[in-house]
């Protein structure tokens, strides 16, 4: 790796012996993956992964107090994954139990560390920092230094930033040196498509599981999506971004996509159009058979399969602040059909914690109350990450949430007829 001369002397101890062993640390990482050079980083904040307080994680809180010791902070602020723990979330005594004296006991502590070396403020805890509300969204263009899977899809397919699917910690580590290793898919080579993915369903696919799909078959590739825009239009409006917020995700979990093109639509794609196809490129058709293959090759890992649910998550990524009001109107709706008052089935929506305040101003917050429905900023991966949560049937709309826990996958249709009708 050729190094300029300032970050040579960075290396070489010029700003210390900590921020020396943080460019190592990049450095290596660049040798890793043979990259050419380092590049600065040029958004405005960064997004940490690392957002709970889990007791078994002492390395990382011993790596962050020297940091401080040391008198480094973050080049930018930034924000980080959502918190673990919130009391309004359904749990019995021996999970709270669990999760306070024992998993999440240096939460308060990890928080403290995280103020101090450049958090953005209380409330910047979501894996969807990206949001409006937020006001965390990188510009196209942009080199960033983020780790979060579902988070870096979303700014590269999107919104056209640039970033690599990064480890927990690095990202840190590039926000303090200010720079990240060149490859991958901050190149324009690494952001061609080695995929060609026809979309051939006669209705709108479910976003989870189209994402599924794809993820599962590309793998890390890139995929170049044909004839989606038929059914989510060639405008990146909130329905759009939330689709494919929720696609990405799925793409990032269920294989380890950081990049997907979507034909008339992503700004890459609208841009370069099929320039964006590598040559040699594979292909795979999805039609209506294609999907129901896939969701129906889920495997259910419930303690009894037939177990009738105790709980359902529907937020993972976060939701956006127009799904919140979509799901409160889905399932009044649901409910009123049912003759039914309030949901069957524990429900929680989560969301980023301001994008809970801005809904708690709307008209549709207490008429979601009035469900039955109960609202969190909780990561509800963290919260099923336990072995008392293996054994408790939870239902869910997120791949994300399936692939990384016991939770079962529902689409969105299922899941409303569940928690307000008791059905499937």
């Amino acid at each position: 790796m050729i190094l300029t001369a300032e970050q040579q002397a960075i290396l070489d101890g010029a700003k210390g012996e900590t921020m020396a062993k943080v460019m190592k640390t990049i450095v290596m990482y660049g040798d890793a993956f043979e990259a050419e050079k380092l590049v600065p980083i040029t958004s405005k904040y960064n997004h940490l992964v690392t957002s709970f307080g889990l007791k078994v994680m002492s390395p990382v809180y011993d790596l962050m107090q020297q940091l401080l010791d040391a008198g480094v902070a973050s080049g930018q602020k930034f924000s980080v994954d959502p918190r673990p723990l919130d009391d309004n979330v359904p749990a019995n005594f021996l999970q709270k139990f669990v999760f306070k004296k024992f998993m999440y006991t240096k939460q308060a502590f990890y928080e403290e560390q995280l103020e101090k070396l450049g958090l953005l403020d209380e409330d910047a805890f979501t894996c969807t920092c990206y949001m409006d509300e937020v006001k965390n969204k990188p510009k196209k263009g942009e080199v960033l230094s983020w780790a979060e899977s579902s988070a870096v899809v979303y700014a590269n397919s999107v919104l056209g930033a640039r970033c690599n699917r990064n480890s927990g910690i690095f990202d840190i580590m590039g926000s303090i040196v200010g720079y990240v290793p060149y490859f991958g898919l901050l190149t324009d080579e690494g952001r061609k498509a080695t995929w060609v993915v026809k979309v051939q369903t006669t209705k709108k696919p479910e976003a989870q599981l189209l994402g599924s799909a794809i993820g599962m078959k590309v793998m890390e590739d890139v995929p170049y999506v044909v004839g989606l825009d038929r059914w989510i239009g060639n405008e990146l409006n909130d329905e759009a971004c939330a689709y494919l917020k929720d696609f990405g995700a799925a793409t990032a979990s269920n294989g380890a996509v950081g990049l997907y093109h979507i034909d008339k639509l992503t700004p890459e794609a609208v841009e370069l159009g099929e320039a964006l196809i590598a040559e040699g490129a594979k292909e795979y058709i999805i039609d209506d058979a294609e999907l129901e293959r896939v969701q129906k090759n889920y495997p259910v890992i419930w303690k009894n399969p037939d177990a009738k649910p105790k709980l359902c998550f529907v937020g993972c990524p976060h939701l956006s602040l127009q799904q919140l009001k979509d799901w409160t109107v889905n399932i009044e709706k649901g409910l009123a059909e049912s003759g039914k008052k309030k949901v069957v089935i524990p429900t929680v929506l989560t969301a980023a914690p301001k994008v809970l305040a801005a809904f708690e101003k709307t008209e549709y917050a207490a008429r979601l109350k009035a469900t039955g429905v109960i609202t969190s900023y909780i990561c509800p991966l963290m919260y099923m990450n336990n072995p008392l949560c293996k054994s408790m049937p939870v239902i869910t709309s997120s791949n994300k949430l399936r692939t990384y826990t016991s939770a079962r996958y529902y689409t969105d249709g299922e899941i409303l007829n569940a928690i307000t009708k008791g059905g499937k």
